[in-house]
């Protein structure tokens, strides 16, 4: 009998085994860098020194990393927002919405969801491209010839702004129908009796919806915290982290002091202090949804 309860464990044991190195090792790895004098000659002789807390000390007392973490905030907390508010609403008029339209909205949005990442930055170049993008032609026969041969990636604000609608766009899928599928668990007597009560919208939604799915609304913000905050292949694609650093967030200057200094050290401490960030945000915001 005892074996038999240890079946089930001993199946998945290789899965669950192989699937810890491969998140486990490359985190320790980093981590053990990040606390090594690690650069090119390291990387090809070996035989790092280690080096301690200098590559930490280094980072924490200059002036770019700082300016990095704000505009990574910035980011983090602009997309995360319009994700949020975006996917809600989206959800909310899957649920009024006919069968068959319904059913065309949520393919319209799984198309979306599946389209690679490189794929749709391509297309997002194509489209704000200067001279041929559909973007500045719609504008210009809208009326604004200030957009003609406007160059959207020369300017901070514009390249951020497209890389904004971009990752939005990428995210609005997973979040809407998550929250849809959340919205139909809940029972149509509840919004009934409100209703009967005399309840508005906004208050039905207010006292009702988001009380019933606030762990829901947790865990997607968590999620899309992670996924934003992480976000390299867009950026990277798109704009390099520039123009003069408009975009560029904390994976982005990992990536380019390791790749452009060959730092691999200090590009190894960014790396970590953004885990670190990321796991202080996540653990104050599950323990509050666990606590609700």
């Amino acid at each position: 009998m005892r074996s038999r309860s240890l079946w089930p464990y001993l199946l998945i044991a290789p899965t669950v085994a192989g699937g810890a190195f491969l998140l486990l090792y490359p985190l320790l790895k980093a981590a053990l860098i990040s606390f090594q004098h690690f650069r090119m000659g390291e990387l090809i002789r070996g035989g790092a020194a280690f080096a301690g807390l200098a590559n930490y000390r280094e980072l924490l007392t200059g002036a770019e990393f700082w300016q990095v973490l704000l505009r990574t905030l910035g980011w983090t907390a602009t997309n995360v927002v319009l994700i949020v508010v975006l996917s809600t609403g989206v959800a909310l008029m899957l649920v009024r919405l006919r069968r068959g339209l319904r059913l065309a909205v949520m393919s319209g949005l799984a198309l979306a969801w599946a389209t690679p990442v490189i794929a749709a930055t391509t297309i997002f170049q194509w489209l704000f491209q200067s001279e041929l993008g559909v973007v500045n032609w719609l504008l210009v026969t809208l009326g604004l010839d200030s957009f003609r041969g406007y160059t959207w990636f020369a300017n901070g604000t514009a390249t951020f702004a497209v890389l904004v609608v971009l990752v939005v766009w990428q995210s609005v899928p997973f979040a809407a129908l998550t929250l849809y599928a959340g919205l139909t668990t809940i029972p149509a007597e509840l919004y009934e009796s409100a209703r009967i009560d005399g309840g508005t919208g906004r208050q039905v939604f207010w006292k009702i919806t988001v009380p019933i799915l606030r762990q829901l609304f947790a865990l997607i913000t968590s999620l899309e915290v992670i996924w934003v905050a992480k976000c390299f292949p867009q950026i990277w694609v798109l704009s390099q982290g520039g123009p003069d650093g408009a975009t560029t967030t904390l994976p982005v200057y990992a990536f380019k002091i390791a790749r452009v200094l060959h730092r691999y050290d200090l590009g190894s401490a960014v790396a970590m202090l953004t885990v670190v960030i990321l796991a202080i945000a996540l653990i104050s915001n599950l323990r509050r949804m666990v606590r609700s």
